[in-house]
């Protein structure tokens, strides 16, 4: 099965680090190739090193119509038998060149639809219209969560239409190791007695670290490590200047990047690194960096994250909902810092690690790709659908699509 993958862009990002996991384990019959249609950055690179031919279209922006005839021509070239589209733009443009090249059997996944925003920006009433029309040229739509689902039906999506796949991790490479702990704090200058607040992501204004560095004054001796970049980046260092934390901040950038003493960590060593993590986004589409965190055995405080919040409270005991003020998180990191550094905490109270929870494993790469494949040959008629043959655990929401509104 020859299949297409067609992106927005490969920067670094959740939903581009996904597509990567997923490529990597889509079975061996799957033949994948992977079209960016502009900014083939970090991730692109990656693909390539996987063994994945990797194509810039150089699309010049979001009104460049002339991408889409040179696309058209690629897909009918390559003969695919699906293609798959990743993120809004590569899914209007992708939707319509796979229909103008013969391709039917068309799924697009839909990885950043907020309730106000999608992938950072302003929902509008054209950004529907465009949304919904060009939908029904696929076969349906893969959403990476209830949450995401829901908000496809309040547009208009048919039920029908919509299959819930969730986003997936490899857990054994987020697995805790006290010596890899050590080494990144090593590289970073922690000592093992500083207690570290942490998180991950994207630094732009929807995902509110600002948050973060303003709890900081009311957590003495506690470092801040945040790891990702953005247009955000500047702004929160003039931020944390201006609360007279600026020592106590790393802004660190990307994982395995580059800094001034030379390679950073990856990010499973940086994640072993901290002690608490916190998402201050107060709209998610899914919450991968917190399932990654809760697989390096680290307690959450999140303030959206439907990836826990689709699943049974028992499911991930270490994550904590928590308000959207800086009080309400202030008060969250007193606990955490009391356990960290209080009379009863112990020389390796930082080294200890909760359990991995059932949710974790409930969001393994290899049962999001059996789904994805599942799909796959229900759009093709080369199998039963992702009801009929795949195992469903009890504990990750089922998928909902059938044979029948596949191929509607």
């Amino acid at each position: 099965m020859r299949v297409l993958h067609i992106v927005t862009g490969l920067g670094i990002g959740g939903a581009e680090q996904q597509l990567r996991l997923l490529v990597r384990h889509l079975p061996a019959t799957c033949e994948n190739d992977v079209v960016t249609l502009t900014n083939p950055g970090p991730v692109a690179d990656g693909l390539r090193a996987d063994g994945v031919r990797v194509t810039h279209l150089g699309m010049g922006g979001n009104r460049d119509l002339a991408a889409l005839p040179r696309l058209t021509s690629l897909i009918r070239a390559g003969r695919y038998d699906v293609v798959h589209t990743h993120l809004y733009r590569a899914c209007v443009y992708g939707r319509i060149a796979a229909r103008l090249a013969g391709v039917r059997a068309v799924v697009a996944t839909e990885h950043s639809l907020g309730d106000s925003q999608i992938e950072g920006r302003p929902l509008t009433r054209g950004t529907r219209a465009l949304y919904r029309g060009t939908e029904r040229l696929g076969v349906g739509t893969v959403a990476v969560s209830a949450t995401v689902a829901r908000r496809l039906r309040e547009w208009g999506v048919p039920e029908e239409r919509i299959h819930v796949v969730p986003n997936g991790i490899d857990p054994d490479r987020f697995r805790f190791d006290p010596a890899v702990r050590a080494a990144a704090r090593a590289r970073l200058g922690f000592s093992e007695r500083t207690f570290v607040i942490g998180g991950v992501g994207r630094l732009v204004p929807g995902k509110n670290v600002d948050v973060l560095v303003r709890a900081l004054p009311a957590v003495p001796a506690a470092r801040l490590l945040i790891v990702g970049t953005g247009p955000e980046h500047d702004h929160l260092l003039r931020l944390a200047r201006s609360l007279g934390v600026a020592p106590r901040v790393h802004l660190v950038g990307a994982a395995g990047g580059r800094d001034g003493a030379g390679v950073l960590p990856e990010l499973p060593a940086l994640l072993a690194a901290m002690d608490v993590f916190v998402s201050a986004s107060r709209e998610e589409s899914f919450g991968l960096a917190m399932v990654e965190a809760l697989a390096a055995g680290l307690p959450v405080l999140h303030m959206a994250c439907p990836a826990i919040e689709d699943l049974p409270p028992a499911a991930a005991p270490g994550a904590r909902r928590i308000g959207t003020d800086v009080r309400d998180l202030v008060a969250a990191l007193h606990t955490h810092y009391a356990r960290h550094t209080g009379p009863h905490a112990g020389p390796d109270a930082g080294a200890r690690r909760l359990p991995v929870p059932a949710a974790v494993d409930s969001y393994h790469i290899a049962r999001t790709a059996e789904r994805v494949h599942a799909l796959y040959a229900a759009a093709t008629g080369t199998g039963p659908g992702p009801d009929s043959g795949a195992h469903v655990s009890e504990d990750i929401p089922a998928v909902t699509a059938s044979p029948a509104g596949l191929k509607k």
